[in-house]
């Protein structure tokens, strides 16, 4: 675990660790809720980059810290518009217990890694509500240091190696995302989550 979550206004990521126990939203979890304020990262407004080239969706190359499959392509999300919010379809059970990868759309700028400071935005839906429950589409995107505990274990494996400019969908189980607890509304224990996930920037 690590150190105390930062909050804003009294919300919580639902990616971000906290000391105890995993966070979400304090209070309710919603659907333009968001203002990612959190993990101690600085919000800002910068667009998605326009230089993407949609592809047929595989799974990218694993690092040497990761392990993962690629997402099943009847059950991948449509790779939809860079810059535009994503459609996030959750695949009908059973759920994967290995974090499954794919890329919707792939990127042209620098690759994410380990200790980058990344900026993205962001989908999440799980398999128990059966739909969206949290974008920060509708706030500010999210910036956060890939490989530094500082996000749920899914995004810090699942992130790497992807481009500014890309689109990535992950399949998260719950052993790399919350496990038995319910951090909020939308995530039951034991959840898997469904993520679609946009880099922004990498710094």
């Amino acid at each position: 675990m690590v150190g105390v979550l930062h909050t804003r206004g009294g919300k919580e990521s639902a990616v971000c660790r906290g000391s105890r126990r995993y966070s979400l939203l304090v209070g309710a979890v919603a659907l333009g809720a968001l203002f990612l304020a959190a993990c101690g990262a600085s919000p800002s407004t910068t667009a998605a980059p326009s230089s993407t080239t949609a592809v047929n969706p595989t799974a990218p190359s694993p690092s040497a810290t990761t392990a993962y499959a690629p997402i099943p392509p009847a059950d991948r999300s449509p790779a939809g518009t860079a810059g535009a919010q994503p459609t996030i379809v959750v695949p009908p059970p059973p759920a994967p217990s290995q974090l499954e990868v794919s890329d919707l759309i792939t990127g042209t700028g620098p690759v994410a890694q380990d200790g980058d400071t990344v900026e993205v935005q962001y989908v999440l839906a799980t398999y128990s509500a059966g739909k969206v429950i949290q974008s920060s589409w509708s706030g500010s995107p999210f910036s956060f240091v890939l490989g530094a505990g500082r996000v749920i274990k899914g995004w810090d494996e699942g992130v790497v190696g992807m481009k500014v400019g890309g689109r990535r969908e992950l399949i998260i189980p719950p052993s790399l995302g919350y496990g038995s607890q319910s951090p909020g509304a939308g995530i039951a224990p034991n959840d898997t989550l469904v993520f679609i996930v946009d880099l922004l920037k990498v710094t």
